[in-house]
């Protein structure tokens, strides 16, 4: 008799410990889900895009006369002096360059070349007077930035514009050298047509060679014209530039371009060196383009260039045309309340995130300030230590029980 009281004992419990399997498993069960939580800290706000390194003055020497030109010995990556070395030399293959025609025309060019000297020289001056002002500007400002009387902002604007009158000088002592250039050139081409005269340089041929020299120092980027044949006046022979004069033209969608300001800091990635480089914008152009991209859609295009604002022994290994990735800094904060923006979704017209309390999802719309690939700044909604649902799927509603794949895995 016992032994049956123990048997009907035995398969009560059995028969209670199956039926609560049974609820058990028709019980809803925690959604697993991958969480993030709200926190302070930095945050950066770009546009990136590809660019490419360019000279800031560059000079193609062209020939001033028809003539035979020598062979050019120079090789791209030669180095050149300002007014020492010679480029190229014609030697005169026209007879009708010897007539009073020409001689006129000759003279005339003469002229032209000296008012050009003395207009490059003018201009030479004023970009003298213009980077002495900007300088006094600077002190000025950097003075009342350390009192607090003006911002940081006046301060980067003149220190900009210092920047750009010491560009502007370079160029106007360029140009000056190359109207220099020209004048010595129209000169040298009238003491040819004179049957020689001194600075003529015999050819092989018998006749004068005019001689093409370097009108900045730096070196040779390009030879267009490399063996002996005759040229007509005003082909291109040589192109030279300064290497270490950069800056960096980065074509960026129009759209992306209204966002982007002279002054904004840049960085400059993906050049080949140990880190990034930093630069600031000088310019965005007024006039766009279009391109067709990889995908063969039109896009409309506004380049904006990039001054590089570090010393040139950190990017000496850079030359014209070189591949570099930009980052523009549109706006960055050191103690932003970031949340992952694989977090939000949309509401309505709203955004919204699922908060995790308790164990449940519960909806919390948010007010969205600036956003980035992976973070989004919350302005209103959210509070420091949150934890938000992230890639919420359709599993997800208010109230819904849910369990971090962590806690799953671990327990």
């Amino acid at each position: 008799m016992t032994t049956r009281l123990k048997r009907r004992a035995f398969l009560g419990l059995a028969c209670a410990a199956l039926a609560a399997g049974i609820v058990y498993a028709f019980l809803p069960q925690p959604v697993p889900v991958d969480t993030a939580r709200v926190a302070r800290g930095a945050m950066r706000v770009t546009v990136d895009d590809e660019g490419k390194t360019r000279v800031v003055d560059r000079f193609v020497v062209h020939a001033p006369i028809t003539g035979r030109l020598q062979r050019i010995a120079l090789e791209a990556g030669d180095a050149v002096k300002a007014g020492e070395t010679v480029l190229a030399a014609i030697e005169p293959s026209d007879p009708a360059l010897l007539d009073p025609r020409s001689r006129a025309e000759a003279e005339a060019r003469e002229k032209a070349a000296l008012a050009g000297s003395s207009r490059a020289a003018a201009e030479t001056e004023r970009a003298k007077a213009a980077l002495a002002y900007a300088r006094v500007d600077v002190e000025r400002a950097r003075k009342l930035a350390a009192t607090g009387d003006v911002s940081h902002q006046a301060l980067d604007q003149a220190e900009l514009a210092e920047r750009t009158a010491v560009q502007e000088l370079r160029a106007a002592g360029f140009a000056e050298q190359v109207a220099r250039f020209e004048l010595e050139t129209a000169r040298a081409t009238l003491m040819r047509a004179a049957s020689g005269g001194d600075g003529a340089t015999a050819a092989p041929g018998g006749g004068h060679a005019v001689e093409l020299r370097s009108p900045v120092g730096g070196r040779v980027l390009r030879v267009l014209e490399e063996s002996e044949t005759v040229v007509a006046a005003g082909s291109p022979l040589v192109e030279v530039a300064d290497p270490r004069s950069l800056e960096v033209v980065v074509d960026l969608l129009s759209t992306d371009a209204v966002q982007v300001h002279e002054g904004m800091a840049a960085s400059l990635e993906g050049w080949g060196g140990p880190r990034a480089l930093a630069g600031r914008v000088r310019r965005v152009e007024p006039s766009g383009f279009t391109k067709v991209s990889a995908l063969g859609v039109e896009e409309q295009r506004v380049n904006v260039v990039i001054d590089l604002v570090e010393p040139p022994e950190t990017w000496a290994a850079l030359g014209d045309g070189f591949r570099v990735e930009a980052r523009i800094v549109l706006w960055e904060s050191g103690d932003a309340l970031t949340v992952p923006t694989s977090a939000l979704y949309r509401s309505k017209e709203d955004w919204a995130v699922f908060v995790v309390e308790g164990g449940r999802a519960h909806p919390r719309a948010v007010r969205v300030g600036h956003r980035n690939d992976v973070q989004a700044e919350a302005v209103d909604g959210l509070h420091e230590g949150d934890t938000v649902i992230v890639h919420p799927g359709d599993r997800i509603t208010e109230g819904v029980s849910v369990v971090t794949r962590q806690e799953r895995d671990s327990s």
